[in-house]
């Protein structure tokens, strides 16, 4: 069963998200880019609130793909407790390099994802090398977020290739991007791991605007629907 992941900015939102029984607290900085991270010391406070009753996910920044810095990135945020760290693979730089530098990371058990962007055409054959380099899984995300949520931005089939890629490797695979109510029917259609939302549960659908309890309803209810 599709699980949803929602992302929060803060211990309150963070709190107040536990109540709507989602999967995965998400925890990144909207303000801040793509995959804005918070400040370890936040994360941290949200962690130890949390205290295990929700998995936890946290991102650590829209960072250029040099390995030194992604994994002293990588590193600091591991130091909070986090169950899961999501790193971005966005367009240049040095993608290979970065995952043989996280290869020992994962070899010692820190439990990564990478993050691949639809909008700046990913090669979703690449997915096999975050296997090999030890991450627990991937996702598909968008790195403009006023082109559109996701099933307008990379064509069905692709999505489900991706979807297809994923669970042949046995990665956990999540779905995110601007993702609103009306596109969660089709995406759990592709059985992924989990779909991400940050927008839909704001109110007026704005990422960095507050959690809005209607709107994580409304998603609430079109997984039920689905």
């Amino acid at each position: 069963m599709t699980g949803m992941l929602a992302s929060v900015s803060k211990l309150d939102e963070a709190l107040k998200i536990l109540n709507f029984e989602v999967d995965i607290i998400d925890l990144k900085q909207p303000s801040q880019g793509a995959l804005g991270a918070l400040d370890t010391m936040t994360v941290a406070r949200i962690v130890k609130a949390i205290n295990g009753q929700c998995p936890i996910s946290a991102t650590v920044g829209d960072l250029p793909m040099i390995p030194e810095v992604i994994v002293s990135a990588v590193t600091d945020m591991a130091a909070t407790g986090v169950d899961y760290i999501k790193i971005g693979f966005f367009p240049g730089g040095d993608w290979q390099g970065t995952l043989d530098a996280l290869t020992p990371l994962t070899q010692a058990g820190l439990a990564l994802i990478g993050v691949m962007f639809a909008d700046s055409e990913p090669e979703l054959h690449s997915v096999a090398a975050f296997k090999q380099a030890g991450f627990k899984g991937v996702m598909l995300d968008t790195m403009d977020k006023s082109s559109g949520s996701l099933p307008h931005v990379l064509p069905d089939d692709a999505i489900a290739g991706f979807v297809a890629k994923c669970n042949e490797l046995k990665l956990i695979c999540g779905l995110a991007g601007s993702l609103r109510v009306e596109d969660v029917p089709g995406l759990l259609r592709h059985k992924p791991d989990y779909l991400g939302f940050r927008g839909a549960l704001c109110r007026r659908h704005d990422r960095t605007s507050h959690l809005d309890d209607d709107a994580i309803l409304a998603v609430k209810k079109a997984f039920l629907q689905g």
